[in-house]
């Protein structure tokens, strides 16, 4: 396993986009780790509102005072916990599920029925009903952003599984009499990995613009200030867009949202290149 990890890490290295991508993700991840100790203040320290950008406060202040850079910092905190937390939980169902419905196949039709059904379902319109009847809290939003992700991991996993399955190493452990789930964890499980780190890194993407969404308009943690956040208390500021203050509130966190997913856009791209053939073939082509 720790060879198949080195030689995953070596090609992945060949690949210019991607380590672009990891590479503006580790920065985002070092500043949420350390934002005690990047931030220049405390976010919910208050000084005098709505100041210009100046040599104390690098991005001004807002309405009620609070630096924007600290709220910034502790925003990619916020906005990144809970993109990584949903992501992983949605990861998790979705790769047992279809573990489950590729290989046993008395649970299939009924599995892929539930999946065909959550597949069907309009998820944004469904998330905002769902988000604005709940009490707002970063635990809810996971809670909703994982009910609705898990969906096409589990028919992408399960359709790998019913391949995987009938491979001449699998039927041969089962003729030494292997049980199903030791030949799930040992000989399946390991060569759907890499479709789960893709699928984890796409639904990472949808999620953390999703989150930055509902918090646009209202339906984030009031208290657990994210990007999406600092985009809500910018835009209800009454003169936001006929001065120019939009340019040191609203503009980073903005930027930071499309930065995050640019870099995940890139890693999953650069992951894509790996797991598929045809597609390497094509881009050395």
């Amino acid at each position: 396993m720790t060879e198949d990890l080195i030689v995953f890490l070596k090609k992945y290295k060949t690949s210019r986009i991607g380590l672009i991508g990891l590479g503006i993700l580790i920065f985002f991840v070092i500043t949420a780790v350390f934002a005690p100790y990047i931030a220049p203040y405390d976010p919910d320290q208050r000084y005098k509102s709505t100041e210009h950008p100046n040599s104390a406060h690098l991005l001004g202040t807002n309405q009620v005072g609070q630096d924007i850079l600290s709220e910034l910092i502790y925003g990619t905190r916020v906005s990144l916990f809970i993109t990584l937390f949903a992501s992983i939980v949605s990861a998790f169902i979705g790769t047992s599920l279809g573990l489950i419905a590729g290989y046993f196949k008395r649970f299939d039709f009924f599995l892929m029925r539930i999946v065909d059904l959550f597949l069907t379902i309009p998820r944004l319109p469904l998330i905002i009903i769902i988000a604005a009847f709940m009490r707002p809290s970063v635990w809810n939003l996971i809670f909703v952003f994982a009910l609705f992700e898990w969906s096409i991991t589990a028919r992408i996993i399960r359709s790998e599984v019913l391949t995987l399955k009938n491979r001449p190493y699998v039927d041969a452990a089962r003729m030494f009499g292997a049980r199903d789930f030791h030949i799930l964890g040992r000989h399946i499980l390991p060569n759907v990995v890499p479709l789960v780190v893709v699928q984890l890194v796409l639904v990472s993407r949808y999620i953390i613009l999703a989150e930055s969404g509902l918090s646009f308009i209202g339906l984030g943690d009031p208290t657990a200030k994210s990007w999406g956040m600092m985009l809500h208390d910018a835009f209800e500021y009454p003169t936001i867009f006929i001065s120019d203050i939009w340019m040191w509130w609203m503009l980073p966190a903005g930027l930071c949202i499309v930065f995050t997913i640019l870099s995940l856009t890139f890693i999953g791209y650069a992951l894509e290149e790996l797991v598929n053939p045809r597609l390497r073939r094509m881009t050395i082509l």
